[in-house]
């Protein structure tokens, strides 16, 4: 299951509450109005709005972030679901980041920051879509863009992206919970039916052993149960969006439906501080909490 259908289950699941206003970004309009049809069919009453966004441009990003704040005055929750994984060939968006960072975390970064007025105004709850990818590796500050692709390994760049949604969740939370706003970050499980991985054969999903075996020093293990169905897969990341424990214990890491403690490397203090600092530099603006 790629992001948009869990993005998609998360919606239609969401509306089934009578919630006022649910608005959905997306790279792609014409992939959104089957989701918007259905949140009108379960409640007619439910606004709905779309909006096209590119994460990986950063003109693109500043463009929707000013139109969802004219769409919509307060966020009570915003959900960082779009991603992608494991790209076989070395790429770059046009800020020049390396794609998987910048399509996983540089663009939810830059417009999380961007929507805190609207946040800040209920206030909301950020919750960032995860991975245990985040287990292949630590972050690589001193080379996070791969020698210009000299060093790049496909997994390594998924588990780092991976890795940069939790600890933006701890420092956002850091950041912005005296103003009300607090973060978690979801993993949502595996489903075997996945866009997410289209490109890739089981035989690719090996590689992630050998490349947590030489970053982490240590055996990748799957949590179970890993795979999921779709009701399922969108269940962990409701929970993070909308149970009060969640506001409660912030910043919080949750998979299999439970608030649970992150490997180390994922809520160490100085390692949010340097994602913060790196990300403000790579998207070209102080965000000064």
């Amino acid at each position: 299951m790629g992001p948009f259908i869990i993005g998609s289950q998360m919606a239609t699941s969401l509306a089934k509450a009578g919630p006022a206003h649910i608005l959905i970004a997306s790279r792609t309009l014409s992939r959104v109005q089957p989701v918007l049809d259905e949140i009108i069919r379960i409640d007619s009453t439910i606004k709905t709005t779309a909006i096209q966004v590119e994460l990986t441009d950063h003109a693109s990003v500043r463009r929707a972030a000013n139109e969802i704040l004219g769409a919509t005055p307060t966020i009570d929750v915003l959900i960082n679901s779009a991603g992608i994984m494991a790209v076989k060939d070395y790429t770059l968006d046009k800020q020049g980041i390396e794609l998987q960072l910048s399509a996983n975390h540089m663009g939810h970064f830059l417009l999380t920051n961007l929507l805190v007025p609207a946040l800040e105004a209920t206030p909301g709850r950020v919750v960032n879509l995860t991975s245990s990818g985040y287990l292949i590796t630590p972050f690589r500050f001193d080379d996070y863009n791969f020698s210009d692709g000299a060093v790049y390994d496909l997994w390594t760049g998924y588990g780092q992206a991976k890795l940069a949604n939790i600890l933006f969740a701890w420092g956002l939370t850091k950041r912005l919970r005296s103003r009300g706003i607090v973060a978690a970050a979801a993993h949502p499980g595996y489903n075997g039916d996945t866009r997410l991985g289209s490109h890739l054969t089981w035989d690719d999903y090996a590689g992630i052993f050998p490349a947590s075996k030489r970053n982490m020093g240590k055996e990748f293990v799957f949590e179970e149960p890993r795979f999921k169905t779709y009701t399922q897969i969108a269940a962990t990341p409701l929970i993070a969006a909308l149970d009060p424990e969640v506001e409660i214990k912030a910043p919080a890491f949750l998979q299999n439906s439970a608030i649970t403690e992150p490997a180390e490397h994922a809520c160490d203090e100085k390692s949010a501080d340097r994602l913060w600092e790196l990300s403000e530099r790579l998207v070209g603006q102080d965000f000064e909490y």
